[in-house]
């Protein structure tokens, strides 16, 4: 395994920070090739989210730090942002792919969104070619592993999330939501989640303005809602007691004179923001105006805190699962890396004896068929004593940390090199099919 996880998130850097590492879904698929195309990366994946910024790989040789992939995409000095990173090697990196896709790591523990934007970045990543082998294979476990801790656990049964929380914060703004206007700005789920917990509790009105106009059209018919074309926004946002704000713009979308222009619109009735993009869509100087009380997604986690020791039974459950498939998946990693060195071993030693059988065969002359079994079982029965203490040694050091010494010792002993390798799969093969022929002579 060479596994390198490097990342922020909503416990080690505030959105301020998060926002200057967050890559578009637009720019992901290029951030994703070009990740896997670095020098020292053999495969890639980035999970980018309000929540989260993280690089995934499968380094070569283990080699390499994925912070020189940072330093060149973003062209920055990264000494500002080390107190916030995090990063993990090897075991660390799977328990920690595998909390996140279990929501263990999430701002609202047991959240189900998490998953799915794994899973999106996933097949993001696997499009363009960036996930192939080993990465494959973890993302694909962790998704099991989440559907596991979900199955298996109470961790996701309450209803907490950050859609319920701003409802909460709404109702303390205004007492009662019946009545209450709701617009969307940009079509996320994230804030689709929040327009309906809003609507349930006593909402009547929904506006979407999007950029892309038809995608505003397709969310306002799921609400009955009106759709509003996005160079209409600021006109058109005074209508509404709650807004929920997530475009990926890379600057605000809402200015503080937007803010006084609104409140002076409205004849200062308060006005609800729920900003949830990352970059921020709404200037921090609008909480300053009167009347607007604008939340982001930090201003969120602190929110939920108090809902946290609810789950922190089912969480405790959860860890363990996730510990015990750690070691699970490691262990199957390990068997993984000597399987092509059995494999290989196995058909160097069985063309060998073939070549040995041809060629004492003109001086033994012709042999009965009771002949032929005789040598094949005496020859075959020499080689697997040969292979049982090699075979076995890699069996064993596959479950501990010495696996790739020994994998190189044996390959060395025998001369099985890769080029080599594919030759004797190759002659073993045509061997193999020359014995079925022989085989088919005698008894027909």
């Amino acid at each position: 395994m060479r596994f390198h996880l490097i990342g922020v998130n909503h416990t080690t850097a505030p959105v301020e920070v998060r926002e200057r590492l967050a890559i578009p879904e637009s720019r992901l698929p290029e951030a994703c090739r070009r990740l896997s195309q670095h020098e020292s990366v053999s495969e890639g994946l980035i999970v980018s989210t309000c929540n989260r910024v993280e690089f995934i790989a499968n380094m070569k040789n283990g080699a390499g730090d994925l912070r020189e992939f940072l330093r060149e995409y973003y062209e920055i000095d990264l000494a500002p942002f080390e107190s916030h990173l995090y990063e993990y090697r090897e075991d660390e990196a799977i328990r920690h792919i595998f909390r996140v896709a279990s929501s263990l790591d999430s701002m609202v523990v047991g959240e189900p969104q998490i998953l799915g934007q794994v899973k999106e970045a996933y097949a993001t990543a696997r499009a363009v070619g960036a996930v192939r082998a080993q990465l494959d294979q973890l993302l694909t476990r962790s998704f099991a592993v989440a559907k596991r801790v979900r199955t298996e656990t109470a961790i996701g049964s309450s209803s907490v999330s950050i859609a319920s929380v701003a409802v909460e914060l709404a109702k303390k703004i205004f007492g009662s939501l019946n009545g209450k206007n709701v617009y969307l700005v940009g079509a996320g789920k994230m804030s689709e989640l929040a327009a309906k917990h809003l609507m349930a509790h006593g909402a009547t009105s929904l506006f979407v303005a999007n950029r892309t106009y038809d995608r505003a059209v397709g969310l306002a018919h799921k609400f009955n809602g009106e759709a509003i074309e996005f160079s209409r926004l600021i006109e058109s946002c005074e209508r509404a007691d709650i807004v929920i704000t997530s475009t990926g713009s890379p600057r605000f979308v809402f200015k503080r004179e937007h803010g006084e222009k609104l409140m002076a619109m409205r004849k200062n009735k308060p006005m609800f923001f729920i900003d949830i993009a990352v970059p921020r869509d709404v200037d921090p100087e609008m909480n300053k105006v009167d009347g607007l009380f604008v939340y982001d997604i930090d201003d969120l986690q602190q929110a939920v805190s108090s809902h946290v020791a609810d789950r922190k039974k089912e969480a405790e459950r959860a860890e363990d699962i996730v510990n015990g498939e750690v070691e699970k998946f490691h262990a199957r990693l390990q068997t993984l890396d000597v399987v092509p060195t059995i494999v290989s071993l196995q058909d160097h030693l069985e063309t060998i004896r073939q070549a040995e059988i041809d060629r004492v065969r003109g001086r033994l002359g012709t042999m009965t068929a009771d002949q032929e079994l005789a040598v094949e079982s005496l020859t075959r029965g020499i080689v697997n004593k040969i292979m049982h203490t090699p075979i076995t040694t890699l069996k064993t050091a596959a479950r501990d940390s010495e696996s790739t010494t020994v994998i190189e010792l044996i390959r060395r002993l025998f001369n099985l090199h890769t080029g080599e390798e594919q030759r004797y799969a190759s002659a073993s093969k045509t061997v193999r099919e020359s014995i079925r022929e022989k085989n088919k002579g005698p008894r027909s």
